[in-house]
């Protein structure tokens, strides 16, 4: 490492540090939550499309001036696309969107709205006489709430790019978010609201950001207290139980059916990265969903994170340092995807909860 790197790592760490004692001092929210959104990273736009007819829905991260892409896809249930371009071995470099979707495998028919509303202006990979754009995509299973016919589609897509802005993007029970759930391996009667959460930070003149859907088997917990936001709640619906201590404890869930949960997600930074250093940021990313999810990447979820490279800050980092933040992003929209959910009701089905509606 050169020197100019070890002093970025030195700032990434002090920086988090101080972050990190400061909003302990606030005592609103789990220590280690960060603020900012993945749209505080130049060349990145979010579009949430949320379908209101039952929960679910698809989120559009748009880089449409190309941005270098990687993938790690750790759970055992994954549903993706075009993940394989993404190997630094492959011919493309750049990706032009990545969607995050519900609606189970139904739910990458909406990555086709992605690519029609890039192709109507002119962005993609050059292929002979047409522009091909490369949207990679990942979905999750939000199938147990609602009517399981409606599932985010092409318009559903197409809707979400026409809703991207570099806004901060809402946080929650909203698109990829609307209809995820944890805590599912005791049964969705006894499962609380996930959602999605994004977060920021900018140290040494690079910015990284991350947002990610959150709609594990696991609990969501607070890694600075070991606390439970939301997961598995007890027989009689009206505490946290903490899925691990049951585990231990020799409780033994219901059998589940495979492929029913997944936390699919997006990194972005403005350095200058190349394909290989994508792929690493994004593994060292799922270090964020381990520290905040328990258990994750079981054989019942899919989990995957992408990791884009905008390049706009012209300045290469450390991919060390930028991991590291990944993490620590990744961690902290995890959280505000589940404390920023709302609970979701139905006269057909027991309502299920979120993190603001359960008292400790």
């Amino acid at each position: 490492m050169d020197r100019r790197g070890f002093m970025n790592a030195g700032a990434v760490l002090a920086a988090l540090g101080a972050m990190n004692e400061s909003l302990a001092q606030a005592g609103d929210r789990p220590a280690g939550v960060l603020g900012g959104a993945i749209t505080d990273v130049p060349g990145v736009k979010v579009g949430h499309f949320t379908d209101t007819r039952r929960p679910t829905g698809c989120t559009v991260i748009l880089t449409e001036e190309g941005a270098t892409g990687g993938v790690d896809v750790r759970g055992a249930a994954p549903g993706t696309r075009e993940t394989d371009l993404l190997a630094p071995t492959n011919l493309v470099e750049q990706v032009h969107a990545v969607l995050l979707s519900g609606g189970s495998a139904f739910g990458l028919d909406a990555a086709g709205g992605v690519v029609r509303w890039l192709e109507e202006r002119g962005f993609g990979f050059p292929a002979g006489p047409a522009r091909v754009p490369i949207v990679p995509a990942a979905i999750l299973f939000d199938l147990g709430v609602g009517d399981t016919k409606i599932r985010p589609d092409a318009s559903a897509g197409f809707q979400a790019c026409e809703a991207a802005s570099t806004s901060a993007p809402a946080e929650g029970s909203v698109g990829a978010g609307a209809g995820a759930t944890v805590g599912k391996l005791f049964g969705m009667a006894r499962a609380m609201k996930g959602g999605i959460g994004t977060a920021a930070v900018k140290v040494g003149g690079i910015t990284v950001g991350a947002i990610v859907a959150v709609n594990a088997v696991g609990d969501v917990i607070d890694p600075s207290s070991g606390r439970v936001l939301a997961g598995t709640r007890t027989a009689d619906g009206k505490q946290r139980m903490g899925l691990t201590r049951a585990l231990l404890r020799g409780e033994v869930p219901p059998s589940m059916q495979a492929g029913m949960a997944t936390t699919i997600g997006v990194i972005a930074t403005d350095a200058v990265l190349t394909k290989a250093q994508a792929q690493k940021i994004a593994q060292m990313g799922h270090d964020g969903l381990a520290r905040t999810i328990d258990p994750v990447h079981t054989m019942y979820d899919g989990d995957t994170l992408f990791a884009l490279g905008t390049g706009k800050s012209r300045l290469t980092g450390n991919v060390n340092a930028i991991g590291t933040v990944a993490a620590a992003v990744t961690a902290s929209a995890v959280l505000r995807a589940v404390l920023n959910a709302t609970a979701w009701t139905s006269s057909a089905l027991p309502t299920v909860p979120s993190a603001r509606d359960l008292r400790d």
